[in-house]
């Protein structure tokens, strides 16, 4: 195989074993090429412009530096490199960042040999590679109305006009004829749709929205 066909690596992660065993386990495989490794997301950021590698395997959660730092660094920079996460949280918190900072895929570590290195090469040729965990959540998330984005039922209007008046929750029970745990459900509920955690923000928002008045 020759130097121009391989698919040229950039290992970072902040354990020495993990970086140890994905270089053997490219190494020993046609195709791919390691240029080297980096223990933090800034090293990793700097050895990607000296090494100009096709892809780098990047994991998340580092002392020196995190993963998502370093993918929205790269990009920022219009690294040539596609980023493949490869990392054992797939949680939202971990898995949306580090989409929305530029990642093209993302893996977790105990996903096989040989789909890592599909993985690999679908990076290298810029398509985007998620794990079956990742893909559903990102659906997930997709599919989620985002928070201040979901309508207001008619009911939770009226009770927001009536804290707009100051109007108190037993007060505003009676107006409607509603129990006062029925309000505060309501209140829950707009509070949850409008994004805030209290009366006066809710208030203020609804008034920016154009929700009231």
């Amino acid at each position: 195989m020759t130097t121009e066909s391989l698919i040229t690596l950039l290992i970072v992660d902040d354990h020495p074993v993990v970086r140890d065993g994905l270089r053997g386990m490219f190494e020993s495989a046609p195709g791919f090429r390691v240029l080297g490794e980096a223990a933090s997301g800034p090293e990793g950021v700097a050895r990607a412009a000296e090494l100009d590698p096709d892809v780098v395997l990047m994991d998340l959660r580092m002392p020196g530096g995190s993963g998502v730092a370093a993918i929205r660094e790269l990009t920022r920079r219009g690294a040539r490199a596609k980023v493949l996460v490869l990392t054992t949280y797939d949680t939202d918190s971990d898995t949306l960042p580090a989409i929305e900072a530029g990642a093209t895929g993302y893996l977790l570590k105990d996903a096989p040999r040989d789909e890592l290195f599909t993985a690999v090469r679908a990076a290298a040729e810029g398509r985007t590679v998620l794990s079956p965990a990742v893909a559903s959540r990102l659906v997930r998330a997709v599919r989620a109305p985002a928070p201040g984005n979901e309508p207001l039922s008619a009911r939770e209007r009226e009770v927001l006009a009536l804290v707009a008046k100051g109007t108190a929750n037993r007060e505003i029970a009676r107006e409607l004829f509603i129990s006062e745990a029925t309000v505060k459900t309501h209140l829950t509920h707009l509070y949850a749709k409008l994004g805030v955690n209290d009366r006066a923000a809710a208030v203020a928002v609804a008034y920016d929205r154009g929700i009231l008045g």
